[in-house]
């Protein structure tokens, strides 16, 4: 059994969020005590029972508390029947025991106002296995090509395959259809494909558009509902003006490498140089805002482009102050000529620390930019945040 790198609480109430097949219900089962009601509002049943009638819940809650002499309810897929949360809410009033809350999702809370408990939860989220977690059994290479969801660990390549396939064409493109989240399928899969072809690029939503035959207030709901789902999530343009951030086009991310080579369909050949340099790209930011969430840090993420075209990959930025700007490339050998974004950026900014992340065995200099192992940073920046 895996160590998660989330702390989770032992007797507060929370909600848990994370992408489908992160491990959610494995992790709650090994924290729970023994004596926990578990509510699973995939199974249909209890879905129609309770949007039928959600005073349901609350009395068999308090029939179990009273007779069973609970100490947890557990409800799995929380965003299924967000009304339930005004009877947890009641429940809370009259009751000492914990409350744990998972989801998929966020879209149907967030958007139907649903009650998120008056502060009276706190929120956690749960990502793909981290560097961390895997350690010894970790390997880049086979991270790059299959991601790190639980479900596949110790599978044969074929089962790997299978796995990722069915969660990019089933779960993707069907389940958020029948959530009732996306209606034009057709639309929805073309939009799919293309912003997992760009994962990691610029964003533009009028050319997305244009390429899928939707309107672009369309892709931009597309590109929420993969937020909302926790499928990705977009890296701003670093700005000084933050009015001037919210119009710049941002780069969107998808949540794990494996998924994103799966919507690809590229699952099944190796890695070439140009595909492999954007996997590691998006593998060490991936690392990092992981950690920033299982931190808690109030640090924000950015990139940084000029009119010109120097670009670096990230920016970490804390408490209005920049704590560091890195470069990414899977080299293990780097030239001055790939620093020539760290270095625009310090024509700019030269009190920021700026550092290339590669595949490198050992951490060296060129000039004043440090060049660290991809293992050297994340150690670096667990601390920092």
């Amino acid at each position: 059994m895996l160590n998660r790198y989330v702390e989770l609480p032992l007797k507060q109430s929370f909600f848990l969020f994370g992408s489908r097949q992160t491990g959610k219900s494995t992790l709650i089962q090994t924290h729970t005590p023994e004596k926990t009601w578990k509510i699973d509002l995939l199974s249909s049943d209890l879905f129609f029972k309770y949007s039928r009638d959600p005073s349901l819940f609350r009395q068999e809650a308090e029939e179990k508390i009273k007779n069973e002499k609970i100490h947890t309810i557990f409800v799995d897929e929380i965003q299924r029947v967000p009304i339930l949360l005004n009877e947890i809410q009641s429940l809370m009033g009259l009751w000492n025991g914990q409350f744990i809350l998972t989801g998929s999702s966020a879209r149907k809370l967030k958007k139907g106002g649903a009650n998120l408990l008056a502060g009276r939860a706190v929120v956690k989220y749960l990502f793909p296995l981290i560097y961390e977690e895997l350690k010894d059994g970790f390997k880049l290479e086979e991270v790059l090509l299959f991601g790190t969801l639980p479900a596949i660990l110790g599978k044969t390549k074929e089962e790997k395959i299978q796995i990722l396939s069915t969660y990019a064409n089933t779960y993707l493109r069907e389940e958020i259809q029948s959530e009732g989240i996306v209606r034009n399928l057709g639309g929805f899969s073309r939009f799919l494909d293309l912003s997992a072809s760009q994962s990691g690029e610029l964003v533009s939503f009028s050319a997305i558009g244009r390429e899928c035959h939707l309107p672009t207030r369309t892709v931009q709901s597309y590109y929420e509902v993969l937020e909302d789902t926790l499928i990705g999530f977009r890296l701003e343009a670093w700005e000084k003006s933050i009015r001037k951030r919210l119009v710049s086009h941002p780069k969107f991310y998808f949540f794990d490498l494996g998924v994103t080579n799966a919507i690809n369909r590229c699952l099944k050949g190796g890695l070439p140089s140009p595909l492999k340099g954007r996997l590691f790209e998006q593998f060490v930011i991936l690392e990092t805002y992981r950690l920033l969430h299982y931190h808690e840090s109030e640090a924000r993420l950015f990139f940084w482009r000029t009119n010109h075209g120097a670009e670096v990959d990230l920016l970490i930025e804390k408490h209005g102050e920049m704590i560091g700007a890195f470069e990414i490339k899977s080299s293990s050998n780097i030239a001055k000529a790939d620093l020539s974004g760290l270095k625009s950026f310090q024509e700019d900014f030269p009190k920021t620390p700026c550092a290339l992340v590669s595949t490198a065995i050992h951490a060296y200099q060129i000039d004043s930019i440090k060049i660290l192992p991809w293992q050297v940073y994340l150690e670096k920046i667990s601390s920092l945040l």
